[in-house]
């Protein structure tokens, strides 16, 4: 049973890396033929849709009107305000550098937990955490062939990955109420519904655009969009939003190798030294995994 659990929660994170790896370089060759607005708001139709279709399919029934304001508002955060910001950010950094911002999220995530819940990261998981952070630090160095110097587009990422980190330490307990999938379903539902302010030239952009970006745009609203909050989430309900977010920093790693094969963004050497630093940081996070697992195992026989 143990090993079984195991092998799913490494699966998940896994997924979850390279799908969202792929969406940053995904979103620097959208950005050649759509707004950033009409990026989020076509890739949030197209995942709504999709939910939509499964809904109906497996009967997911409604969330508790009670529970639809905060719904609503993690949706906001974790998919419209993450999606736009990210997507302006990258009109001015390079998809590697936007990922390795993006790779604060475990970092704010574990203090808004420790913080809130009082979830317990322990020494290791701090020191992983601290190892991944200087990995990332090493990499902003001299990473890409771009100037890492402070500029609006940092900035603005870095909101999105707060913005993100919000949404995933307070989505636990709905995770607990409703399930990951049925859950994930409702906050990218809500992020879609703020992101319909956005609509209008919409249709217009859809015409004007290559075939190409736009099927790129496809691509991010059914693979990035859904798949890996649900296996994020999926991980959450294990272990704690601390423990879940930290292999995030691999996310990073996979997208510079992507984007240096899909845009010809070449790393530099310190980008291959610092995503080492970074593996080694995630291993270090990971150490105690296996007590965690079996702490998951006693709960489960409590239930």
């Amino acid at each position: 049973m143990l090993k079984t659990l195991d092998l799913k929660i490494i699966s998940a994170h896994f997924i979850t890396i390279i799908l969202w790896a792929s969406a940053f370089p995904g979103i620097r060759v959208a950005l050649t033929a759509y707004s950033p607005e009409h990026i989020s708001l076509l890739r949030l139709l197209v995942g709504s849709f999709v939910l939509i279709i499964i809904a109906v399919i497996t009967k997911t029934p409604l969330p508790a009107l009670k529970d639809i304001p905060i719904i609503l508002l993690l949706g906001f955060l974790g998919f419209t305000v993450y999606q736009v910001a990210l997507n302006y950010g990258e009109q001015t950094i390079s998809a590697g550098v936007a990922s390795l911002l993006v790779s604060t999220t475990p970092i704010f995530t574990a203090l808004l937990a420790v913080f809130f819940y009082r979830e317990k990261l322990g020494l290791w998981g701090w020191l992983g955490s601290l190892v991944g952070f200087c990995g990332v630090a090493f990499i902003s160095v001299g990473g890409t062939t771009e100037s890492f110097s402070l500029n609006t587009g940092i900035i603005i990422v870095l909101i999105a990955s707060l913005s993100e980190s919000i949404y995933f330490v307070f989505q636990h307990r709905y995770l607990e109420k409703y399930g990951a999938i049925p859950f994930t379903m409702y906050a990218i539902w809500s992020g879609t519904i703020f992101m319909l302010l956005f609509s209008p030239g919409l249709s217009e952009a859809i015409m004007d655009a290559p075939l190409n970006a736009t099927l790129v745009i496809l691509y991010l609203g059914i693979f990035p969009t859904i798949i890996p909050y649900f296996t994020l989430a999926y991980v959450t309900s294990r272990t704690g939003a601390a423990e879940a977010t930290s292999t995030l920093y691999l996310t990073s790693v996979f997208a510079f190798l992507i984007a240096w094969i899909w845009l010809g963004e070449v790393p530099h050497f310190s980008a291959i030294t610092g995503g080492l630093i970074t593996l080694v940081g995630v291993f270090i996070a990971n150490i105690k995994k296996e007590d965690i697992m079996k702490d998951d195992k006693n709960a489960q026989r409590l239930h």
